[in-house]
This record gives structure tokens, C-alpha cells and sequence, in this order.
């Protein structure tokens, strides 16, 4: 007859020794299933930090490139106001200076026409102050000088200087009818103006 002792004890003994199934389960926390979201969610935050970041960084440049294009324009502008000031100045300073020069040689062009208009009795002598007076007015044309016209025109205190005023001419009242020294200019400035008499 079988004896069920023995298998019973062997029983026992399997189960003893058998490993805790229940408990075999690794001391290892359990990976969380939305890891993955949240390394994503964080990578979206670092980027947007950086976009930031960099969105900051482009605007200050571009508000120090704003300032000094600013800078440059008006700096370029205050150099061409100076550069055309000093030119007009210098311009104005050379014409000033030119005048001032022909205004003193004026007498002298005086008397050589007077020398020249007078009576001579060596035709040498006077064809000589002819040449040098013809000189004079050459060197006077080129630097553009020119007498202002007088005789016959109506007179302007702009450019005449009138000294007497004479009845009985041949010129209608207002009118130069005499020059006693020619007037010049230069260009549009005048140098002297003519002295004339009137007619009355």
C-alpha cells in the first residue's frame, strides 16, 4: 500500500526551499510612463529660454546699431554744414581781399587814363602809357571787373554817387549827365561807386 507520508513531507520540503515568487520583484523604482513627455517638456522650456535669450541679444544690437547710425548722421551732416561753411568763408574771404586789392589800384588806373587822355607831343611816349593802360584793364577784365555804366543812365543810388546836379543838359531830369570818376565792380559786388553830377 502507498504511503503518503513521505510525499507529503517532500512536498513541504519544495515548498520551502522554492524562491518567494510573490516577493522576487526588483527593490528598482518603477519607470513613471510620462518620462519621456516630461525630458521633452523640458527641452521645450530650454529652447524657448534660448529663443529668449537670443531675441533679447538681437534687439539690444540692434539698438546700438540704431545709435550709431544716428551718431554717423548727424556727425556726417555737422561735417558737411562745416565742410560748406568753411568754403563759403574762404570764398567770401579771397573775393573780400581781391576787392580790397583792386580798390587800391583803382587811382592808379585813374591816372594812367588821364595820362593817356592828355596832351603829348612824344607819340612814343604817349602809345607807351597807352600799352601799359590797355595792360591794366586786361589784368582788371580777367579778374572779372568791369566799370559800372553811368553816363546817360538813369542814376542809382545802389551805384552811383552823385555829387552836383546840373540844368540846361541833354538828359532827361534823374539821369547822369556827367561822370567824374568812374565806378567799377567786380562781378555783382561793387568795389566803387561812380561819382557823377545829375541832371536837374
Amino acid at each position: 500500500m502507498y504511503d503518503n507520508t513521505d510525499s507529503t513531507e517532500n512536498i513541504d520540503e519544495i515548498q520551502e526551499t522554492a524562491p518567494d515568487t510573490e516577493n522576487t520583484q526588483t527593490d528598482t523604482e518603477p519607470v513613471p510612463a510620462d518620462s519621456s513627455a516630461s525630458e521633452e517638456a523640458l527641452d521645450e522650456d530650454d529652447a524657448a529660454s534660448e529663443y529668449n535669450d537670443l531675441a533679447l541679444k538681437t534687439e539690444e544690437l540692434e539698438n546700438a546699431l540704431s545709435e550709431a547710425n544716428d551718431k554717423y548722421v548727424r556727425l556726417f551732416a555737422e561735417y558737411d554744414n562745416y565742410r560748406k561753411r568753411t568754403s563759403k568763408e574762404k570764398t567770401e574771404t579771397y573775393n573780400n581781399a581781391l576787392s580790397k586789392c583792386i580798390e587800391n589800384i583803382l587811382p592808379v588806373v585813374d591816372s594812367f587814363e588821364r595820362s593817356v587822355e592828355s596832351e603829348c607831343t612824344d607819340e612814343n611816349f604817349k602809345n607807351g602809357m597807352k600799352m601799359i593802360f590797355n595792360q591794366l584793364k586786361d589784368i582788371l577784365s580777367k579778374m572779372n571787373v568791369t566799370e559800372v555804366e553811368a553816363l546817360g543812365k538813369e542814376f542809382n543810388p545802389n551805384v552811383h554817387n552823385a555829387i552836383s546836379q546840373q540844368d540846361g543838359t541833354d538828359y532827361a531830369s534823374g539821369y547822369v549827365c556827367m561822370v567824374y570818376q568812374k565806378g567799377y565792380k567786380m562781378g555783382d559786388k561793387l568795389i566803387r561807386p561812380a561819382m557823377v553830377a545829375v541832371a536837374n
